[in-house]
């Protein structure tokens, strides 16, 4: 190893520590500083090996992917005859904001920055992006769907919460064709397009969900994400589902234990 690499890796571990000690703990979803500010994106990046250069996830070597611990990882099979029905109020509200930031190709998927807000259970979360992934990375008693949309939120006491819509083949969606146009014809741009996007039609009308306590898929991996997972999904065409394919047809992480964690569900 030459001397620039060694400050190098000695200055990317002081870095870490330092990132340690700003990070905290706590009950349900209380995320470590260094890993919520990457999870505002859910890791949408990929990462960096020792020479700085940008290193795309490898979905067909997930076994290699970093892993920082435990036993709450995502995605999971969701069992509907084993789900506990929700004691407490668990309402949904969700106010996006139509007029996007920046629709973009990172290379693993393809990312909508928006704002907006969720109301859980009367918590409040910020919408930091929504991504895209197929075929979907959560099963419902062992199906999958063709495409799994995942709204990426962040409280402002540092808590992540994810909510995940499946897409199934059915009629064209208007929203979905937006998206899918923007890349295309920004595909060579740097520039924002300005896209307006009415994000309720990324939405199932009826918001009935499952609830668990889970992790980002992407590496890091880090744990104590709250998933809300809408039971209902969201039609798209045959065609709709081709086209994105041609962008992204393989960027799902493979389904994890679900081991002692309950299920929640929530009906509206």
């Amino acid at each position: 190893m030459n001397d620039a690499k060694g400050l190098n890796k000695v200055l990317a571990v002081l870095g870490a520590f330092a990132l340690l000690g700003l990070s905290g703990c706590g009950q349900e979803a209380v995320i470590e500083t260094d890993s919520s500010i990457q999870a505002t994106t859910e890791q949408t990046s990929g990462s960096v090996n020792e020479e700085g250069a940008e290193e795309h996830l490898d979905y067909e070597d997930q076994d290699e992917w970093v892993f920082e611990s435990g036993e709450m990882q995502s995605p999971i099979n969701i069992e509907t005859g084993a789900a506990e029905a929700m004691a407490t109020d668990g309402s949904l509200t969700l106010d996006y904001a139509e007029e996007i930031i920046d629709v973009i190709d990172n290379g693993h998927s393809i990312e909508i920055e928006d704002g907006g807000q969720a109301i859980i259970a009367g918590r409040s979360f910020e919408l930091a992006q929504f991504h895209l992934h197929s075929p979907s990375e959560h099963t419902v008693d062992g199906e999958s769907f063709p495409i799994e949309l995942h709204f990426v939120h962040k409280a402002q006491d540092g808590r992540l919460a994810v909510i995940a819509v499946f897409f199934k083949e059915g009629t064209e969606n208007a929203a979905f064709q937006a998206i899918l146009d923007d890349v295309e014809a920004n595909e060579e741009s740097t520039v924002a397009s300005g896209l307006s996007l009415n994000v309720a039609e990324l939405l199932p009308a009826n918001k009935s969900y499952y609830h668990y306590l889970g992790s980002l898929t992407t590496p890091p991996l880090t744990e104590n994400v709250e998933w809300y997972v809408l039971a209902n999904p969201v039609e798209v065409s045959a065609e709709q589902i081709a086209a994105f394919n041609e962008y992204y047809d393989g960027n799902n992480r493979e389904v994890q234990p679900l081991g002692e964690r309950s299920v929640l569900k929530y009906e509206e």
